[in-house]
């Protein structure tokens, strides 16, 4: 029997009613479906106002489904019960700035309800992972953008989630902060933790994630292996090592109908994840672009 995916989207559809006379609707997402397997970095990108967001929405049981179904780990997103598993590291989390590192992985553990040593353990262990035992007792209030972000991170993993859903988690953060995130996926990863990661940043959705899924104007519009999507399908690279003149002239002979081409590798060639996306969002990302230096 085929093992239970950690996210499975079947023809998710939802609409909103706008608060007109006319009750007019608007469709945010439309027959959307993917699934995620347990211990994968998933990319769900799209511009803004695609659809993204609502989907994570659904998922993670703050909005109804119109039409379609989510679950976790088998169970219906809609339970309450379904989201034990998971963490959840919102654009723009709101702390209470007066408390310091250590004491709001208290209040966030104990709501967990982890208490006592096994809190104190969990604590000094992920503050650890997340290298903020230097500002631990430090208020929030004195926290970088991007130690916010990783204290965030903390609190999303106290409770040992099985799935770990990050949207947006380096907006705002510099380079260095943004690259410390970053390790600290592959380390959820290595931990066998399924992540969703919803970014503008391309570039980083390209370094970390397994499989990517493309929203655009609420539907589907590229899924799967991230090898596998930016693979030319149509072109063909070959490298040679320590050809001899023989065999080059061979090489030669056979292409000699057509221009002078450097030989490289053999393969399909691959394209950049932020060409994918504007060439199946017909160029429209502009906020994208913007994003990728």
């Amino acid at each position: 029997m085929s093992e239970v995916p950690a996210v499975s989207i079947q023809h998710l559809t939802r609409i909103f009613r706008l608060p007109t006379l006319r009750r007019q609707t608007v469709t945010a997402v439309q027959d959307v479906s993917f699934d995620i397997a347990a211990g994968q970095i998933y990319g769900l990108i799209g511009p803004n106002g695609s659809g993204k967001s609502t989907t994570m929405k659904v998922l993670l049981g703050l909005l109804r489904a119109t039409e379609g179904k989510c679950s976790i780990f088998g169970r219906d997103s809609a339970r309450v019960d379904s989201r034990e598993d998971v963490g959840f590291l919102p654009e723009n989390p709101y702390f209470y700035r007066h408390l310091t590192g250590r004491e709001t992985l208290v209040f966030y553990g104990k709501l967990c309800g982890i208490t006592g040593s096994a809190l104190k353990d969990r604590i000094g262990e992920l503050l650890a992972l997340v290298d903020l035992e230097h500002a631990a007792d430090r208020r929030l209030a004195g926290y970088s953008k991007g130690m916010l972000q990783r204290i965030g991170l903390a609190q999303a993993i106290i409770h040992r989630p099985r799935l770990v859903v990050l949207d947006e988690p380096t907006a705002g953060v510099d380079p260095g902060g943004s690259r410390k995130i970053r390790d600290l996926i592959l380390a959820l990863r290595e931990q066998g933790i399924t992540v969703i990661l919803s970014s503008h940043l391309l570039e980083q959705v390209q370094e970390v994630c397994d499989r990517v899924g493309i929203i655009y104007k609420g539907k589907l519009v590229k899924e799967g292996a991230l090898s596998e999507l930016m693979s030319v399908e149509d072109q063909t690279e070959i490298l040679l090592r320590n050809a001899t003149p023989e065999v080059l002239k061979a090489v030669r002979a056979l292409i000699s109908s057509h221009p002078v081409t450097d030989l490289l590798t053999m393969g399909h060639p691959r394209t950049t994840l932020e060409r994918l996306f504007l060439e199946v969002t017909d160029g429209s990302a502009v906020e994208t672009r913007e994003y990728v230096k």
